[in-house]
């Protein structure tokens, strides 16, 4: 685990290559697989969640789309309660494969009623979507799991892992989001 330090000037410095290092050079390090840390320097507090969380912004800033407009405003509204029934969902992946279709279902829905598409053709499109998925569905069952890691490690897919920090992240960003709301609340 490489430990990154947030100085007061907020300039990150990567312990073990001894340079400063950007959030997109700390994506980089996640891209690859590494595990890092980071903490800030004058009070040893963990930064990794906030980090990881200004990580996706930036992100979201180039790519945009990446999250869609109506979770970002439901989870600042929800604030833990949002991320604690996301928290739920991960541990469950036939809810998340649900809140997929659900997802792509509403997209075509959207293009159609922006006339995008035709009410057909919106049809036509999300029976093809669904067939593609039920035929990589069955093609899966068919492959070994060596092929299977390695196709989703290609793809850069959560491993257990990743999931299992994930869970972490979330509940530690709960705490926050709690503990920020706590202090707006004792300041009114």
């Amino acid at each position: 685990m490489i430990i990154i330090k947030r100085y007061p000037n907020r300039k990150l410095y990567n312990t073990e290559a001894k340079q400063y290092i950007t959030l997109e050079g700390i994506a980089d390090l996640i891209r690859q697989g590494i595990e890092i840390q980071v903490i800030d320097h004058t009070s040893g507090e963990d930064l990794t969640a906030l980090t990881l969380t200004q990580i996706i912004l930036e992100q979201e800033k180039r790519q945009s789309g990446l999250l869609t407009n109506s979770f970002l405003m439901g989870l600042i509204r929800a604030g833990g309660d949002r991320l604690s029934a996301l928290h739920r969902s991960l541990h469950s992946p036939l809810q998340f494969w649900r809140q997929f279709d659900d997802e792509i279902k509403r997209r075509v829905q959207a293009l159609v009623q922006q006339g995008d598409l035709s009410d057909k053709e919106g049809k036509t499109l999300l029976e093809k979507l669904i067939q593609q998925g039920l035929r990589s569905t069955r093609e899966s069952q068919i492959i070994t799991e060596e092929e299977l890691e390695r196709y989703l490690k290609q793809r850069q897919a959560p491993t257990q892992e990743d999931i299992r920090k994930l869970h972490q992240q979330l509940d530690e960003l709960s705490i926050k989001i709690d503990q920020i709301r706590e202090r707006g609340d004792h300041e009114k």
